[in-house]
């Protein structure tokens, strides 16, 4: 690396570790890097003017945000999701972005958390335990609502990394797997995960279980609406570890207290944290996480290593990766 100033801004987001995770962070970067750590991205105005690299750990990087950053060229996002920086003002500005591709162990972490999602549910996990520790032998009230994975038909949304992953372990399930997409993928690619291509709106009418695993994009945002919803079997459950606005979570909360819907598995939220006033907090059969299907100890550790040899990537002259703008 050169002997000259490079100017870097980590925002770590308070619900992801804040100052302490990104002094760690910091430490990571050469000596010579001068570099800020604040918990929102206009928290120095100095520090973001100056910034010639940008690394957020899941805080919002907005267009006011680039156009107080004449200097920047580069935002490094901490993580596999980019929805929270304005990728389009920061083309238009030629600033890139750069995030975490979804390497193996983090996928295989988001699969785990999807099959623990549905199995609490299959088996009433949370009902159960409350009611043994408030002293009710529940098992006359629960056992015949209990039900079973083999034999039922998964619907996974986005047959990407994490979403093979979760196609994977359903096979050891002995699941049916279909899947939905804007493209179909190579025959032999559905051979080796055992997954069919079919149409989102019969997926949904036709799944047990459907698990989310698209990116959020404009087009994707309320991919789940009222009307979707409306689609599912009475005794259809929904897994969330993608991304929160993927789901219209009013609609959501809407069929779980109608009882059109037989529960609902979500570890992703919007926004993040929740209010007190998502209603999901208090609907019928739910089984909430705050966001932890991709974290591990292991992972962190991963996650901002990566971050930290991309920013070093770029700031001595090399190409960043997993780019997800192009700039001129």
């Amino acid at each position: 690396m050169t002997s000259a100033p490079r100017n870097v801004l980590a925002v770590i987001a308070p619900h992801v570790g804040g100052r302490s995770a990104g002094a760690g962070l910091a430490a990571l970067l050469p000596s010579e890097t001068n570099v800020t750590v604040v918990e929102a991205t206009g928290e120095n105005p100095a520090a973001l003017r100056e910034a010639h690299v940008l690394i957020t750990a899941l805080a919002p990087v907005t267009a006011e945000h680039l156009a107080a950053a004449p200097e920047l060229r580069l935002v490094q996002c901490a993580s596999h999701g980019f929805d929270h920086v304005d990728v389009e003002a920061a083309r238009a500005r030629g600033v890139q972005v750069a995030n975490i591709g979804a390497g193996g162990a983090e996928s295989q972490n988001v699969a785990e958390q999807t099959f623990a999602l549905m199995l609490a549910l299959a088996k009433r996990l949370i009902p159960a335990h409350t009611a043994l520790v408030e002293a009710d032998w529940a098992l006359p009230r629960l056992r015949s609502s209990l039900t079973e994975l083999s034999g039922k038909t998964l619907g996974i949304v986005g047959l990407g990394t994490i979403g093979r992953e979760v196609a994977r372990r359903a096979l050891a399930f002995d699941m049916t797997v279909l899947y939905a997409g804007r493209n179909r993928l190579p025959e032999e690619t559905e051979v080796r995960y055992g997954a069919r291509h079919v149409p989102l709106d019969d997926l949904l009418r036709t799944a047990d279980y459907v698990s989310l695993h698209a990116p959020l994009t404009d087009g994707t945002r309320h991919l789940l609406n009222a009307e979707r919803l409306a689609l599912l079997k009475p005794t259809a459950f929904v897994i969330n570890t993608a991304r929160g606005a993927l789901i219209d979570q009013d609609a959501l909360a809407d069929a779980l207290e109608k009882g059109t819907l037989a529960g609902a598995g979500i570890d992703v939220f919007d926004p993040e944290p929740p209010t007190e006033a998502l209603r999901l907090l208090r609907a019928p059969n739910v089984v909430l996480s705050p966001h932890v299907g991709g974290v591990t100890r292991e992972t962190l550790i991963r996650i901002a290593l990566a971050a930290v040899q991309n920013t070093v990537r770029f700031l001595t002259g090399d190409r960043p990766d997993d780019i997800v703008n192009q700039t001129s």
